[in-house]
């Protein structure tokens, strides 16, 4: 069969099923503008993505009755070409998924791997020392495994029901007849130093002079289309062991500035994996859900909401609940630097992290008159001796939520890590340059980092989708966001504002945003939080004020409805029937 004969049978549907820290941007996807958005509701169904032809997309495979698997396949090839900046084929992602007929709750692990011929060293220079950002990031180098199509592939195999190649159909329409440039989209590609270097995405975005082409250009990206096709066809195995993966390991291994050594082996070899989620009670008995390492999303959430569960009733923006967060934040950001990484390469303490009496005593650290600056990790008996990683793990990503008309659920985080990965394009989408979430340095102190580079090794993320259930077991929340290791933070203060704060989800994704890393405070810049800099001065924080830009999309139950809520700081829309 043609490519045009196939593409008309795809989008008619008509077809049958086929088978260390480095020098780094202070906000590398910087803020563009906030835009006051209404709540969606529906009775339904619900879908909240970071674009509204994503969540168009989704819509229309609810409508034909598909499930939340279905939709958020769909969703998630169409984020691919309209915010390519952010996840695609190229990268990776971890996918919750509720199951309402088997009340289960299942996590899959789409995170890219390190090639085989991957070392510790990989990122220092000949004087030992951890190379500049950039030129670790943009080229071959940093390159991983993708891991989202076989992460899409295998929960459609467990969760889908709509014909494959038909969810396909929206994001080849958009590929064909392309798509407007959008503001956000421009702003990034003018903005970025090394895009314009490769030609297959100078040819795509840019015009002659390399300026970005203008606002409302349509973006027609043919070569994604009949990247799409051919999985449409032939499934995700034409992507690992057939001529994309070629291409990809060719691209890779071929770049002529910084080449990585990423194999056809390696492609052939990925396997995605299903995973225990980690789940906890917390305020007042809510069930809290979220990935497992080697996203570090799960277990942060958990400790910090232990150790603000004191906040309940008070008021989000005072100096007392800010400064409780951030002190909560440091706690948890000092015990993720030393313990967590990929459970296949180091043995993560997932229910000492987690025991209640440890985290009581973390907890008596928090004194109410003064911030302890810096956190120590807690220490855990019998585990070795372990340096702190200090990775960079920028914040292009995406994230999106989808419940159907039965009841599943999807919470969905996907990323090529910096804002258009390594900047290499192949076959119309990006590949992603996750390597360097790994720690530059694989020893501090004389001590290995968890989180080193080794051979065939899932980086530690933060991404951090999340599901919420009331005592009952129904679904409370469904959430997620992006924005690198800032994610944590955005996901535990929108719990918070939801469960402790009684905020509606407009209120909960609209609220300012505040926090640390266990380094400043952190406050959102032009927002009320600002205000707040001298009171938490002088409890002694040292405060940074800058552009946060998560992109929450959550789904709250309230009574028979599902509201649906997007962020204002990005292009996302919520959508429900």
């Amino acid at each position: 069969m043609n490519c045009a004969a196939l593409f008309a049978l795809v989008l008619t549907g008509a077809v049958g099923v086929c088978a260390a820290r480095a020098e780094i941007p202070v906000q590398p996807e910087p803020s563009s503008g906030r835009t006051d958005k209404a709540e969606a509701r529906g009775r339904l169904f619900m879908a909240v993505t970071a674009n509204p032809l994503a969540t168009d997309a989704a819509v229309e495979i609810l409508r034909a009755g598909g499930t939340a698997a279905d939709a958020a396949i769909a969703a998630q090839l169409v984020l691919n070409l309209v915010e390519p900046q952010s996840s695609g084929l190229g990268g990776g992602g971890f996918l919750l998924y509720h199951d309402a007929r088997e009340k289960r709750l299942r996590a899959y692990d789409g995170r890219e791997t390190a090639p085989a011929a991957a070392r510790p060293e990989r990122f220092l220079d000949a004087n030992v020392k951890p190379l500049p950002f950039f030129d670790a990031a943009v080229g071959g180098r940093s390159v991983g495994v993708p891991g989202l199509p076989a992460l899409l592939d295998l929960v459609y195999r467990n969760h889908g029901r709509t014909l494959w190649p038909k969810l396909f159909g929206p994001a080849l329409r958009l590929a064909v007849e392309g798509f407007p440039m959008t503001p956000r989209l421009h702003k990034l590609l003018a903005e970025d130093r090394f895009l314009r270097d490769d030609p297959a995405a100078r040819r795509l975005y840019y015009e002659v002079d390399g300026r970005p082409k203008p606002v409302g250009t349509k973006i027609i990206n043919r070569a994604y289309g009949f990247a799409l096709l051919a999985l449409a066809q032939h499934g995700t195995k034409i992507f690992y062991e057939g001529p994309i993966g070629r291409d990809i390991a060719a691209a890779v291994r071929g770049h002529g500035k910084n080449p990585g050594d990423l194999s056809e082996a390696d492609l052939a070899a990925y396997r995605p994996l299903e995973r225990e989620p980690v789940c906890g009670e917390r305020l007042g008995g809510y069930r809290v859900c979220g990935m497992p390492p080697p996203s570090s999303g799960g277990i942060a959430v958990l400790q910090i909401l232990t150790f603000a569960e004191g906040l309940a009733g008070q008021a989000p923006l005072s100096p007392d609940s800010v400064h409780r967060f951030a002190e909560s934040g440091r706690l948890t950001f000092a015990d993720r630097a030393r313990y967590l990484a990929d459970p296949a390469f180091v043995d993560v303490p997932v229910k000492a992290l987690l025991d209640p009496a440890y985290l009581a005593s973390r907890a008596q650290l928090i004194r109410a008159e003064a911030s302890m600056g810096r956190a120590a990790a807690g220490e855990l008996p019998g585990k070795q001796s372990l340096g702190e990683d200090t990775s960079a793990e920028l914040p292009a990503t995406t994230h999106l939520s989808i419940v159907d008309t039965e009841g599943n659920a999807v919470a969905l985080t996907s990323s090529v890590e910096a804002a258009f990965g390594s900047r290499i394009m192949v076959h119309g989408f990006l590949l992603n340059n996750q390597l360097t979430d790994f720690s530059f340095r694989p020893e501090v102190d004389g001590k290995p980092v968890a989180n080193r580079v080794e051979a065939n090794k899932r980086p530690l993320s933060s991404m951090a989708p999340t599901i919420i259930y009331d005592k009952a077991g129904g679904i409370t929340g469904i959430l997620g966001s992006p924005g690198g290791s800032q994610i944590i933070n955005y996901v535990a203060k929108t719990v918070l504002a939801l469960l402790a704060w009684n905020l509606t989800p407009g209120e909960a994704v609209a609220l300012p945003h505040f926090g640390s890393r266990n380094g400043p405070t952190e406050l959102e810049r032009g927002t009320t939080a600002e205000h707040l800099q001298p009171a938490l001065e002088k409890l002694g924080h040292g405060v940074a004020v800058h552009d946060m830009t998560s992109g929450l999309s959550i789904i709250v139950r309230r009574g028979d409805d599902w509201i649906g809520a997007a962020d204002p700081r990005r292009e996302g829309t919520a959508r429900g029937e």
